[in-house]
Parts: structure tokens; sequence; C-alpha cells
């Protein structure tokens, strides 16, 4: 009966050891879950919302406490069963002393796990109070738009942006250009934009112009600082003053974006096709500098509608070219369009036309209003060789009033009332 007895509260303490080690291992998993749960939420981007977050903190942390309380109140219990059993005899028990107090290990499991929790929620709580000093080292990112169709969202945040619109750059312009706008926001002013700024006024580009340059040429200011001044000191080389070069690059921003090998080759293009000394292929490009810029497909249906539409021969081309050059790059429909009023309708012969080529760069309507106003009063008279010679210099470039008084003997009003008829 004895052993019988004592068998049966040796069992009965392996069921109470069991008991606790599983409680133990209960509040651990539910703790370390509720842990888990906790640091993932936060690690996945709920920080962003504070508020939501320490709602959610909250409700863990009551959650977790229910937990402790719970496992505490069975814990209890089981201490008060096992206080019974220790009234019974000592003799007839296996003494149990456990290495750690079944209270002291499921307490501190969960007084760690809820202690982390509430360092988090104290971490990224909203409501939490700082001090004046803490507040004010706070850093407030720009709130730059992360995506816009216009660069006036970024000129208030982009210190690039701002000192080229104090230089007088068109943003606006720039922002209908393909990837010009994201290329300028990348700029440093300091390290990017300020070098190329002050190259362009080490080569004698006027401030008024820079505006002007960057607006039609961004891509300047991300060229190669030696490239630049390689280009600069061939046309140097070629014998174009320091002036003209600074006039040339102020009036061509493209200018130095091409290489010294291109120049080289426009230079000689004019200069062979045109039958033209050094100093009159100097003089015409600088004159009109873009002539080295763009395509040489126009200038070359130019030279053959003037020789074989037109009837132009090779000297007087190449004379009107030295007088004119824009006569290279004019609208091949204006060209022919004036070119058939002037001889056509006025009478002008080709040398005459040769002799004041800059007629052929006037505007085809103010041409025929005045030559129809001269009809008029029948003083349309282009001859050189007869009486009352009108010249077709000062027919298309003296102003309305000039031309009213000094060629057609008349008021300004009579001419304006003229223009009414037609």
């Amino acid at each position: 009966m004895t052993m019988s007895t004592s068998a049966k509260l040796c069992l009965r303490w392996r069921g109470l050891l069991f008991s606790k080690t599983s409680t133990r291992l209960q509040c651990f998993q539910v703790q370390r879950c509720n842990s888990a749960a906790s640091s993932a939420s936060i690690s996945s981007g709920l920080f962003l919302n504070h508020n939501l977050t320490t709602t959610h903190t909250r409700i863990k942390i009551k959650h977790q406490k229910c937990c402790y309380n719970n496992l505490t109140s069975k814990h209890l219990t089981t201490e008060a069963k096992e206080d019974k059993y220790k009234d019974l005899s000592r003799t007839d028990v296996i003494e149990y002393k456990p290495a750690l107090s079944p209270r002291t290990d499921a307490f501190s499991v969960s007084e760690h796990v809820i202690s982390l929790d509430l360092d988090v929620a104290e971490e990224y709580s909203a409501l939490e109070e700082i001090s004046d000093e803490e507040a004010a080292g706070i850093s407030i990112p720009a709130n730059i738009p992360p995506a816009s169709n216009s660069l006036r969202d970024y000129v208030d945040k982009s210190e690039t942006l701002t000192k080229l619109v104090q230089l007088g750059v068109h943003l606006w312009k720039l922002e209908q250009r393909p990837n010009v706008g994201s290329m300028l926001l990348r700029l440093d002013f300091n390290t990017d934009v300020a070098p190329r700024l002050l190259f362009l006024k080490q080569i004698g580009v006027e401030n008024s112009r820079l505006g002007y340059i960057i607006t039609h040429n961004p891509f300047i200011l991300t060229a190669d600082l030696d490239n630049l001044q390689a280009r600069v000191n061939y046309l140097k080389s070629k014998k174009f003053s320091s002036e003209t070069v600074a006039s040339m690059v102020s009036r061509a921003p493209f200018l130095l974006s091409f290489s010294v090998k291109r120049l080289d080759n426009r230079l000689g293009f004019y200069q062979q096709q045109l039958k033209l000394s050094a100093s009159n292929t100097r003089d015409i490009v600088a004159r009109l500098p873009r002539l080295l810029c763009g395509s040489l497909e126009p200038v070359k249906e130019n030279l053959k509608v003037c020789e074989i539409e037109l009837g132009f021969k090779q000297n007087e081309i190449q004379h009107m070219v030295i007088a004119v050059p824009k006569v290279l790059t004019a609208n091949k429909k204006k060209l022919t369009q004036i070119f058939d009023y002037l001889h056509n309708t006025m009478k002008v012969p080709h040398h005459l036309i040769t002799k004041f080529p800059q007629v052929l760069n006037t505007k085809f309507l103010r041409l025929r209003e005045r030559h129809l106003f001269l009809e008029y009063l029948e003083k349309a008279q282009y001859d050189p060789t007869l009486a009352r010679y009108i010249s077709l210099d000062r027919l298309v470039s003296l102003p309305d009033e000039t031309f009213c008084t000094e060629l057609a003997l008349a008021t300004l009003d009579d001419f304006y009332l003229f223009q009414k008829t037609l």
C-alpha cells in the first residue's frame, strides 16, 4: 500500500514538472510570436504611418499582458496545488528542486519581450514629446516632386535651376526638349555649371549672352573643358581674333559643340565650293557663324538653285554670298519667289540683282507693296541709266516714311490707303 502511494506521488510530480515546462514554453512561444509580429510590422514599412503603428503596438502590448496574466494565474494555481503535496510525509516523496524557479523564469521571459515592444512603441510613437533642441535638429527633406512635366516645380528646390533663371535661361524652352530637364536636375552648379560659365567669360562672352547660349545649347554645360578650349584654339589658329570668336560663340551657341575636325571640314567646304580666299571665307563665317553649325544640304541646294534655276554665273554667286551670306541659308521657296518677282515682274536684270543681293533677303510682301505703289505713281524706274532711277537697295531698306517722302514723293497716309486696296 505504501509503495503504491509513493509511486502515485512520483507520477504526479512528473506531471507537475511537465506542466511547468510546458507553461514556460507556451509563454516563451506566445511572446516570441508577438515580438516577431511586431518587428515584422515595423520592418515592413508601417512606421511611415505613425498613428497606425502606435495603435497596433498598443493592442499587441495589451494582448501580451493578458497572456502574461493568464499564464501567471495558472502558475499560481499550480503552486497552490504543490503546497498541498508538501504537507505529505517527506519520507514518502522524492524531493525535487528545480534549477530555476518557474515564477522567475516565466516572468523574466515575458518582461524581456514586453520591454522590447515598449521600446519599439516609444521609438516610433507619434505622440512622444521631444525637447526644443531635438525638434530644431530634425532635418526635413525638400519636398521635391518625384515626377513633373515642368521645370518650374523644381526651381525653388534646385540651386542650379535657380541660378540659371537668374542668368536669363528660358527653362520653358529647355523642358520641351527630351531628357534636357533631367540632365539639368542632375547637374551641380559649383562643379558642373560654374566652370563652363567661367570659361565662356574668359573667351570674351558677355554676361547678357550667357542665358541665350545655354537656352539654345544646354549641352555645353556637360562638355569637356579641354575640348572646348581646343576648339577655341583652332579658330584662333585660323586667324579669327579673340573678339570675333566671342561674337561667333554668342550668336551660334552650338559652335563649340562640334569637333575640330568638323569645323575644319566646314571651312574647307565653303572655301573650295565658292572659290573664296581664306580672308573672304573667314569674313562670311564670322558674319554668319551658324554656317559652321547647320547642315550642308540646304547650302548645296541653294547653290544649285542660284546656278541652274535662277541662272546666275559662278562669279555672280560668289559676289552675292560675300555681300549677303544669308543667301546660302535662305528658304528655297522664298528665294525663288523674290527672284521671280524681281526678274519677271519688275524687269530687273541679273547684274542689278547681283549688285544689290540684299533684295533677295527682304520680305516678299514689302517688295510687292512698294513696287505696286511706285508703279501706281508711274515712278517704278530701276534702270540706273535712266532718269529718276530708284536703287533696289533703297527700295527695300528704307522705312515707310522715308520711302514715301524721298522715293515715292507722297505722304505716308497715301501709302496706307493704297495698301488697303491690295
